[in-house]
């Protein structure tokens, strides 16, 4: 089975050798025209999918710019609730933002226990 781009090649390679070199012949009871006709679809297909990939190349950019926006607007509204004096860095307001409580994070200190070696 030819992959989609194999089968693109196949279909124009056959199309331009009919058109420049037999075009006034038919094959399989069918004129250029005819095979065109028949190709046609398949080309266009294609040609929308290339269509739709470069909308979606240009939506992904627009997405990444816009959540680019966001983020900068997000840690102005974070540092804003970190700043109320209702709210603050304890607030249920923070926590559901994401974020975690002033009081709830570890102090990062970690003390380990020396360990016996074992002497088997």
């Amino acid at each position: 089975m030819l992959s989609p781009k194999q089968m693109e090649e196949k279909i124009n390679k056959m199309l331009n050798a009919w058109r420049t070199l037999a075009p006034d012949k038919k094959f399989a009871g069918m004129s250029f025209d005819d095979f065109a006709a028949i190709a046609a679809p398949a080309l266009a297909k294609r040609k929308r999918i290339n269509e739709l990939n470069d909308e979606l190349a240009q939506t992904t950019v627009e997405r990444d710019q816009a959540d680019e926006v966001f983020s900068d607007k997000a840690l102005q509204v974070i540092a804003g609730v970190l700043a109320d004096p209702d709210l603050g860095p304890n607030s249920a307001l923070y926590q559901q933002m994401g974020y975690t409580r002033k009081e709830d994070r570890k102090t990062g200190l970690h003390r380990n226990k020396h360990k016996e070696p074992d002497t088997k």
